[in-house]
């Protein structure tokens, strides 16, 4: 089981900047990431991807992105942040923290993880 605490979310205007964040944890386990991803969904739609971006740094985005957002992570801290610029009113909605890993306790056994964080909302105001 892995423990994924999201935070960043907020008001902004239009034009403006937000930086979410999201550590994972797991109690007494030894996990390894393969890959974290930042998703959102807007009332009423389908959830879509934002950015996602493995262990050794390949990132992709949403093509609705067009280059407003940067993803990164930080190893030692167990950690992935997206960074949004110019932000849109279309870019209001929840945003969720998506882990994609292995479970290393038993090293002959890993198992694989997968889990969602809770949901930050971004409202955008225009």
């Amino acid at each position: 089981q892995v423990h994924l605490v999201e935070s960043g979310g907020g008001s902004v205007r239009a034009g403006g900047s937000l930086t979410l964040s999201c550590q994972y944890s797991s109690s007494g386990r030894r996990l390894q990431m393969n890959s974290m991803a930042w998703h959102r969904q807007a009332p009423g739609k389908q959830r879509q991807l934002v950015a996602s971006i493995t262990n050794s740094g390949r990132a992709d985005y949403g093509d609705f992105t067009m280059g407003r957002f940067a993803i990164s992570r930080d190893g030692a801290r167990n950690s992935m942040s997206l960074e949004m610029n110019n932000l849109k009113s279309d870019d209001t909605a929840q945003y969720y923290c998506y882990f994609d890993g292995v479970d290393l306790t038993d090293w002959d056994r890993p198992k694989p993880v997968k889990s969602w964080g809770q949901g930050t909302q971004v409202t955008v105001l225009a």
